[in-house]
């Protein structure tokens, strides 16, 4: 496996901050219409996307890898765009936001107590959720606007997935092997459970999607299988 190397990686997300700035915003001003259950839905997705992100850059800092450190800042403001474009969204059909949400203040406790490492496996939850999760509302609302905004936020997670790939490629090659193996074995576990809360709870909505909710889970559980052999390859 041939790593890109981080200063690939911030070229990267600097090109993607300019195609954005230079991109037209949706029009919001056409609205969107889609079931209640979708924007309950969206709205626990949005509080979700909400975080400033300090804490994991303050670990960024200290792992001493500079392009890398301006790679995560760069990421943590896709996260953040993602938050802004789905409140514009709820906005354009006349719903209220979320101030917080009990599943997201859980998550972001577990992140803080960790270093960057199991920060970054914790975080790699969310991105394989949030995959199916925004594939499923893109392609499930029949609503112009929403299909676009779920398809933007889509296609920031399918790199940011790889992007954490990496570094998380590197820890577990300093570290034996079967514990790699162990670690990643208690991921898969972690993952299940969060995709078994997502579905209990995004239920209705992921029906509206045309998806339910074992469906769901099966995606998001087979999807496992290439993170982790990515995060085991070894680099050449």
């Amino acid at each position: 496996m041939i790593t890109r190397g981080y200063e690939a990686w911030l070229r990267d997300f600097e090109d993607e901050r300019e195609r954005r700035a230079a991109a037209p915003e949706p029009a919001w001003e056409q609205g969107a219409r889609v079931h209640p259950a979708i924007w309950r839905s969206v709205r626990r997705f949005q509080v979700g996307e909400s975080g400033d992100g300090a804490n994991l850059i303050a670990k960024a800092d200290r792992a001493g890898d500079a392009p890398y450190a301006r790679a995560v800042r760069l990421f943590v403001a896709e996260e953040q765009n993602h938050a802004r474009l789905l409140g514009l969204l709820l906005g354009a059909g006349r719903v209220p936001p979320l101030t917080s949400h009990w599943s997201d203040t859980v998550f972001v406790r577990l992140r803080r107590l960790l270093g960057l490492r199991l920060e970054l496996l914790v975080l790699m939850v969310a991105e394989v959720v949030a995959l199916r999760y925004y594939r499923a509302l893109r392609d499930g609302t029949g609503d112009a606007l929403t299909t676009r905004v779920a398809g933007a936020i889509l296609a920031d997670e399918m790199r940011h997935v790889p992007f954490h790939c990496e570094r998380l490629r590197e820890a577990f090659a300093r570290m034996p092997r079967p514990l790699g193996r162990l670690v990643l074995l208690g991921w898969r576990a972690l993952l299940l459970a969060a995709a078994l809360v997502v579905a209990w709870d995004h239920g209705s909505a992921l029906r509206r999607f045309g998806v339910g909710r074992v469906r769901f889970v099966r995606d998001v559980t087979a999807s496992a299988g290439p993170v982790v052999r990515s995060i085991l390859a070894r680099a050449v």
